[in-house]
């Protein structure tokens, strides 16, 4: 028996009931070449959301060659997200205030455009193709609406849901009286004749809808399965909420993104923190799934495995990552393996079919609450390997050196005089410090993975925030609280980033850093900074990482990460062997998505969309960007 027949077999018998039921592909299909590398036809290049391209022209002997082959103008200046899909030599991009357009993609000339009222999947986009390939039709989300859409002509497909739409609403049934319109950034998943779309939650505060995980025939729009984010009475999870009250929660939401494994049939949901977010004295429990990596079998929405990262969120550190799907080899054994990394910058590694970590997670005491009213959990699980990729701590010795002293004096009073015990430090009426903060680690898009040698590669950022509990104001009404005490007082807590009066964070650098992982080992090969910030580079001060960056990397089989920075505005690629800079590239704005890499009749391009001036840009003396466009590179034809 190969090493994989008995990989597989193995997994058979430890794993779950559920997954035993599953038709598992045949021996050989977790080999190198199961899943397709070439293309770029779903959001971040494939329902595996490896980041990855095995495509490999371009490389580090002449990527500095790269030339801009084309651009197209988005007509706004204003930021755009969208990460290109490529199919059958066309392009699909948004622009021109979200409309869906069709370009060439080897010349960037329209072939047609699609114009929407309301918002729309800002993030990416998913196609659906018949086994023929004839029929080829873009699914994402327009005002809360899942919209089906010929990728031929950009027309309506009529014949899915009513008139080409379903409102995501419908599956409530009027439980939730008047519910606002689901919509999201998250663009789902395609598998075989299923869309599964994550839905987000109506509503930031105590009382929100659930966010559950819907699967739709693709063809005719019928709900096929749902899979309850927040247990209902009587399901697995429900007795870590309070009793009798599992159905009113909301939050747990996938609000980001979402893997496939298309040879095992199963998709990884990474959930989000139980509403409200910095306080949980009416949801007392650890709170499943919530915070937690799901697996589901693709086909049922049956649970297959889970694993909660946080017990009782206090701290908004929801897993906004998509989960990474890489081979390794483990212990002698090759394993495939599913990545996850945080906002807390842990990197969490299991056997993707069994769910078993494959290094140790231990549960570690951590501070707890004084706040009235509230229960935290004792101990938080900890991974033992790999190593963390941010700074988990804030101290006097970290305050940022190019700050005003002013502001250099009120942060060492806060951190004198607030709650600041390190990672897991609850919200507290004296305030906490929170580190690396909720926007900081990883974030969506932020993550690759070179899935054949079991390398990771995370872009991350560090950003403190405080935290404030604080009672509701006397001129404010009462928030409704869903399942809580009826005497309960319903604290708010006031969140600061910490951004100082010249722009910049309290903390030093680096914001922003790029890590190098090797997942055969559990160990970190490199890690530096990721770009910089551009009125300091001015000042020769340079090295600093982009602060808070969104721009995601890809990793080709050329040898290259390509990784924009918005505080900079530079395109790079960097090697994988130490991270290094080969080529860069001034954009005319900030970057904030994630690269497409993409062949026609030969030849690679890299695609990237520039706008806006970037996340958390306030008073960082940034010059006025230029407008926004999607920009092609590739190498000189000969």
């Amino acid at each position: 028996m190969t090493p994989k027949r008995l990989m597989v077999a193995a997994a058979r018998a430890a794993c779950p009931t559920g997954l035993a039921a599953l038709a598992f592909a045949p021996a050989g299909a977790l080999a190198q070449n199961a899943f397709d590398y070439e293309s770029w036809d779903q959001y971040l290049g494939g329902g595996d959301s490896s980041q990855y391209s095995s495509l490999d022209q371009i490389d580090r002997d002449n990527v500095t060659e790269l030339e801009v082959v084309w651009t197209y103008p988005t007509g706004e200046r204003g930021a755009y997200r969208f990460n290109p899909i490529v199919v059958d030599g066309v392009m699909y991009v948004l622009a021109h205030d979200n409309s869906l357009i069709a370009l060439d993609a080897a010349t960037g000339g329209e072939i047609w455009r699609r114009e929407h009222e309301g918002p729309v999947s800002n993030r990416g986009m998913n196609m659906w193709r018949s086994e023929d390939g004839s029929d080829k039709r873009i699914f994402y989300l327009n005002a809360g609406q899942l919209t089906s859409v010929d990728a031929n002509t950009g027309e309506t497909v009529t014949s899915f849901g009513v008139d080409g739409r379903v409102d995501l609403r419908d599956a409530y049934g009027g439980a939730y009286g008047e519910v606002r319109p689901l919509q999201t950034a998250n663009p789902g998943r395609i598998f075989e004749n299923l869309v599964i779309m994550s839905l987000p939650t109506a509503g930031a505060g105590y009382a929100t809808t659930p966010a559950d995980i819907h699967a739709y025939d693709a063809l005719t729009g019928e709900l096929v399965w749902i899979f309850h984010t927040v247990p209902r009475p009587g399901e697995f999870g429900a007795d870590t909420w309070p009793d009798g009250a599992a159905a009113d929660y909301g939050g747990v939401h996938n609000w980001s993104e979402s893997t496939i494994d298309e040879e095992l049939g199963i998709i990884y949901i990474p959930t989000g923190t139980a509403r409200y977010d910095f306080y949980g004295g009416n949801r007392h429990g650890a709170n499943l799934f919530g915070n937690s990596l799901v697996a589901l079998n693709a086909r049922t929405g049956e649970r297959l495995w889970h694993f909660q990262t946080i017990h009782h969120d206090l701290w908004d550190y929801d897993l906004p990552t998509a989960p990474k799907l890489l081979t390794v080899v483990h212990d002698g054994v090759e394993i495939p393996a599913v990545a996850l990394p945080s906002k807390q910058g842990y990197v969490f590694v299991f056997n993707r079919i069994t769910g078993e970590p494959l290094w140790p997670i231990e549960e570690v005491p951590m501070p707890q609450t004084d706040a009235p009213g509230e229960e935290s959990w004792p101990t938080q699980p900890i991974p033992t390997a790999p190593p963390p990729f941010a700074r988990l701590t804030f101290t006097e010795a970290d305050i940022n050196p190019y700050i005003p002293e002013e502001d250099r004096e009120r942060i060492r009073e806060q951190l004198r005089t607030y709650r600041n015990e390190g990672l897991y430090t609850p919200p507290s009426m004296q305030g906490t410090i929170m580190m690396p903060g909720h926007n900081g680690g990883s974030n969506w898009g932020s993550t690759a993975v070179d899935p054949i040698n079991g390398k990771l590669y995370v872009v991350s950022k560090e950003l403190p925030t405080t935290a404030n509990l604080l009672p509701p104001r006397d001129d404010r009404p009462l928030p409704e609280v869903p399942g809580g005490d009826p005497e309960m007082v319903p604290y708010r807590v006031p969140i600061d980033f910490m951004l100082q009066s010249n722009g910049l964070s309290a903390i030093g650098p680096p914001w922003s850093q790029l890590t190098a992982f090797d997942l055969n080992e559990g160990t970190i090969e490199w890690q530096i900074p990721n770009g910089d910030v551009m009125s300091l580079a001015a000042e020769g001060i340079t090295g600093t990482g982009s602060q808070a960056p969104r721009g995601g990397p890809v990793v080709t089989a050329g040898g290259l990460i390509f990784v924009a920075t918005s505080s900079d505005r530079k395109f790079r690629a960097r090697s994988v062997e130490d991270g290094s800079v080969l080529w860069e590239f001034d954009t005319p704005a900030a970057s904030e998505g994630v690269p497409a890499v993409y062949a026609i009749d030969g030849r690679q391009y890299v695609a990237i969309a520039v706008g806006g001036n970037g996340l958390f840009s306030q008073n960082l003396d940034l010059p006025e960007p230029g407008p926004g466009q999607y920009m092609v590179f590739a190498l000189p034809e000969d």
